[in-house]
């Protein structure tokens, strides 16, 4: 019988993805472990395996669809003997095997753990004053400023679906008057438009969407602090030097130091690497450090896992075949998703200082600096040292004023006397 193969969850937040690409045509034949599509999630393009052998009988959902929800089904694949997909099948004709059932027959994700299936959030129902909408009309519906109550849909049941509120966007009747319901600050493309000013548009890809999300909630939600010391890491570099010269294959860089640093002074201070809850506090047990890599479609997340225990030679492995994956959206979920403490380096371009906004649910991110030559004053005299600022951004309702400096403190420490980090 006919397999029907929905779109898959392939992270515990996502509801929704973009259906980049199928790397298989209809009447293809697939094996288990065959690469049949490419699937952009909240977080990376992730590629899909299948498990089933088979054909692939219909694809349903065509290569750069936006907005398809999970469980919904994206293509046919048909059995060994089977030539065609019965006419009443979608329609709900005989009851098909499925992805999320208990049989062998399954969608499956490279090397990726399974995760809990999250549910696509319910449309808004239409009854009165209530509105029938698909998730991603909703979404267009809130980047145009159509108000959804004066849309007529087309979709089933009446249903409001994408092209509804794009013609309804061209009409600006269909927006709505009222100053409550508009959106806060300015919008750039009626900014441009009025002005004249002649621009490009970038869509926003689904990571860009959700860094812009997760971004605002922080600032707006948690009460940042910032702690800012100066390292004098002039010992660092040249015990590096002495490494990379001595040490076969071992190119370690600043930031390896920087990441091995964290990852002792947050064993010795374990109340910094925590989370805040509603029902307590969180105190992570191992030493899991994000670090932010930029990527074209905006920064992520990489996890140095329990980096208390690795040595710098590892934690510079480690981070060079991370950051190269993630550029190429290559990670699998549990690579970029966790994390107990953020490192955000921007030092190879030169910026002295900055400080960074929290990444939640974490309560600590480190914004490190570049190290210049500064003037400095020891034992009375002038002198000249290498010196790297760094400012720890901290959620007072984890982490106390006093915490955050005893962390930065033992960071300094080891920072400047680098020969800890071996011991």
């Amino acid at each position: 019988m006919p397999i029907k193969i929905l779109m898959p969850a392939l992270s515990p937040t996502m509801t929704e993805g973009n259906l980049t690409r199928w790397t298989k045509k209809e009447g293809d034949k697939v094996k288990p472990g065959e690469v049949i599509a490419e699937i952009e999630t909240d977080k990376a393009t992730m590629e899909v395996e299948a498990v089933d052998e088979g054909r692939i009988g219909k694809i349903v959902v065509a290569g750069g669809a936006q907005g398809v929800k999970v469980n919904d089904v994206i293509a046919i694949l048909l059995e060994d003997g089977e030539n065609e997909v019965p006419a009443n099948y979608l329609s709900g004709g005989a009851v098909p095997k499925t992805a999320n059932t208990s049989a062998p027959s399954q969608l499956a994700v490279a090397a990726i753990p399974s995760a809990p299936t999250v549910a696509p959030p319910a449309p808004v129902t239409q009854s009165g004053s209530r509105v029938i909408a698909s998730p991603l009309a909703k979404r267009v519906a809130e980047q145009t400023h159509v108000d959804l109550r004066r849309v007529s849909g087309s979709g089933p049941n009446g249903r409001i679906i994408r092209s509804d509120v794009e013609r309804a966007a061209a009409n600006k009747n269909t927006q709505s008057p009222s100053p409550a319901a508009a959106p806060q600050g300015i919008n750039a493309i009626d900014y441009a438009n009025k002005l004249g000013m002649a621009y490009d548009l970038i869509p926003n890809s689904m990571t860009r969407k959700v860094i812009a999300k997760r971004l605002s909630e922080s600032k707006q939600t948690v009460p940042h602090f910032y702690l800012t010391v100066d390292c004098q890491i002039d010992r660092l570099l040249d015990l590096r030097k002495q490494l990379n010269e001595t040490v076969d294959k071992s190119k370690v860089s600043v930031n390896d130091f920087v990441i091995r640093a964290v990852a002792v002074a947050m064993r010795q201070v374990p109340a910094a690497n925590a989370s805040w809850a509603e029902e307590g506090v969180l105190l992570y047990k191992d030493v899991d450090i994000s670090i932010a890599v930029a990527t074209p479609n905006g920064l992520i997340t990489p996890i140095i896992k329990k980096a208390d225990q690795k040595s710098i030679q590892a934690i510079s492995s480690s981070m060079k075949d991370l950051a190269g994956r993630a550029k190429e959206n290559k990670l699998k979920p549990e690579e970029f998703m966790g994390g107990g403490f953020t490192i955000s380096n921007l030092g190879m371009f030169g910026i002295k200082d900055f400080a960074a906004i929290i990444n939640p649910p974490q309560a600590c991110i480190l914004a490190v600096g570049a190290g210049e030559q500064r003037p400095i004053v020891r034992d009375g005299e002038l002198a000249v040292a290498t010196v790297m600022t760094c400012t720890l951004s901290v959620d007072h309702r984890v982490v106390d004023g006093a915490i955050g400096a005893e962390f930065l403190s033992v960071f300094k420490k080891l920072i400047e006397e680098p020969i800890r980090l071996f011991v």
